[in-house]
């Protein structure tokens, strides 16, 4: 299944034209039918934009195809609280399951010498140069020529 087949199933879960769609995640139209059409692949901002309206959608699904579409993740959410609730509150007698984290050594960085780079600049003298001769070329194919006194 390509990720437009999953864009699809996500826009029939949402039950809304494409059109709709596109507008609630904030792209343009013509965007989301290249997409569905399969003349461009999504780019990650599209993906990021579905995902963040539609968060029960599980980002791996979208970009992978692997797991479930809908999020195990994300806890079941209480549709009869308000959004203006101060006080969310939270069931009891339920534990927060511990995290599972494996610890590695960190392994002590190895510091090797850099051959340290001497730069050593010299000023040479130089004798000053001194004019010898100047040519003159003039429109009609003709020059002079100056030569300095020695």
């Amino acid at each position: 299944m390509d990720i437009k087949d999953r864009i699809k199933l996500v826009i029939e879960k949402e039950k809304v034209p494409s059109g709709v769609f596109a507008e609630t995640i904030g792209v343009q139209q013509s965007t989301l039918s290249h997409i569905l059409n399969g003349r461009n692949n999504p780019s990650l901002d599209v993906i990021m934009k579905i995902h963040q309206k539609y968060t029960y959608v599980n980002l791996e699904w979208l970009l992978y195809g692997t797991g479930t579409m809908v999020s195990e993740k994300l806890p079941q959410q209480d549709f009869n609280r308000s959004l203006f609730d101060e006080n969310p509150t939270k069931p009891v007698n339920v534990q927060d399951a511990p995290e599972k984290r494996k610890e590695m050594p960190l392994e002590t960085p190895v510091n090797t010498p850099k051959e340290t780079v001497i730069q050593e600049i010299r000023y040479v003298d130089k004798p000053t140069k001194k004019i010898t001769e100047i040519r003159i070329f003039f429109d009609d194919n003709t020059y002079e020529t100056f030569k300095s006194e020695k």
